[in-house]
């Protein structure tokens, strides 16, 4: 009954990681761009995640390392500060990016502008992992976000065409906009693919204590789990390219277009619908990212870490988040635009992606660490095609966006 529990738990926290900022956005500007043809953007992403996932799990139960720590004694020093560097700037994107989402619902509710909100919803994601538990951040916050299951209830009171719903699913090229239909499409694989998320997954492994006996629970949770996320992500998507093109809009230009899109299904509630789950999955995301990233560096250089110790117990992993806090909040207290911001960031995911995952794919074919556990031919190279197919849109896609404007 107990791991019962815990698998349960597992599923519905995955939304605390999986649904966020990024997946609003780019699920937002998808489909009042190009309809419901982008679903399969997030159908191949969430594959590749539920392979990551599980084989980060795993990693753990076989081999009682960590992948931060797994990397560095594998590849060495070296390699381990150029992976460091590189997925330190991109959670840092990402972590500015959900501090933005978290400022931005407050601002829809308050009317008092985002920029005012940047320091106070620092100061309290810094508090809840200083005061904070393992499992508070992991089921707490996660559980509330619940909320964005407002999502599929407006995908079925929307009733939208389901058969061209399905070819969705089915990648096509687009008939307007090609560079911008692969922009669009590689943030979307950045948004599902986030590193902080394995990164985190094999730390609560390790936190919670997992042995052997939970191969068959990391399997479930990391299948279901995802998938469950992913089919509210699929809903954002849908219910966007329910409202917004009839409207004349297919070009989302800021949150302040996002914030009504459950008013054609839920009224004046869906506004504040919205606002609750861009508020409570962003914070979510952002104490997931911030310890994630704790957990990097900690790991890496073989420092104490837990979030379940007291601070003062492991100084050098508190202060790496509160660190990187402080400096996360900072664009949004400027003024960066949140959106701009986010899209940006999610795109520059997906082009860092082979620098972590691939140095991960060795160890889970090293019998040295996981024994009998390794890989099979599918997981490996069904993760291999996904992430080197997002690496080379991302490279064609993001300079010419950027300087094509």
């Amino acid at each position: 009954m107990k791991k019962l529990l815990q698998i349960s738990l597992g599923i519905v926290t995955s939304v605390g990681g999986f649904i966020e900022t990024g997946q609003i956005a780019t699920s937002a500007q998808a489909g009042a761009a190009y309809g419901f043809s982008l679903l399969w953007a997030i159908a191949i992403g969430t594959v590749c995640l539920i392979f990551l996932i599980e084989m980060s799990g795993r990693f753990a139960i076989a081999s009682h390392h960590t992948v931060a720590d797994g990397m560095r004694e594998r590849f060495g020093s070296n390699y381990f500060l150029l992976t460091l560097l590189i997925v330190s700037i991109v959670n840092l994107l990402v972590l500015a990016s959900e501090i933005g989402g978290v400022t931005l619902a407050l601002q829809f509710v308050s009317g008092v502008d985002y920029q005012w909100w940047a320091l106070p919803v620092a100061f309290i994601v810094w508090l809840l992992l200083w005061k904070g538990t393992f499992g508070m951040i992991e089921d707490g916050v996660a559980i509330l976000g619940l909320v964005a299951l407002c999502f599929v209830v407006g995908v079925f009171v929307m009733d939208p065409p389901w058969l061209e719903v399905a070819k969705g699913l089915v990648p096509t090229l687009p008939d307007k906009q090609p560079l911008h239909y692969g922009f669009i499409a590689v943030s979307i694989l950045g948004a599902v693919i986030a590193p902080f998320l394995f990164l985190f997954y094999s730390s609560g492994a390790i936190e919670e204590k997992w042995d052997k006996s939970f191969f068959g629970a990391n399997r479930v949770i990391s299948t279901l789990g995802m998938s469950f996320g992913a089919v509210i992500a699929a809903a954002i998507l849908i219910v966007a390219a329910l409202a917004y093109p009839p409207r004349g809009i297919t070009d989302i230009e800021g949150y302040d277009q996002i914030a009504p899109i459950l008013t054609p299904a839920l009224g004046k509630w869906g506004f504040y619908l919205f606002a609750a789950s861009l508020g409570i999955t962003c914070l979510g995301a952002a104490l997931e990212a911030s310890l994630g990233q704790a957990y990097l560096v900690a790991q890496g250089f073989g420092w104490n870490w837990s979030e379940d110790a007291k601070p003062r117990t492991n100084p050098a992993f508190s202060l790496v988040y509160t660190g990187f806090i402080a400096v996360a909040f900072m664009p949004i207290a400027i003024g960066v635009d949140p959106l701009q911001l986010t899209i940006f960031s999610m795109a520059i995911t997906a082009l860092a992606l082979p620098f972590g995952v691939v140095p991960f794919l060795f160890l889970m074919n090293d019998r040295n660490y996981v024994g009998d556990h390794g890989n099979g031919w599918i997981s490996n190279t069904a993760v291999l095609v996904i992430i080197g197919l997002s690496f080379i849109v991302a490279l064609i896609t993001i300079p010419l966006q950027i300087f094509g404007g």
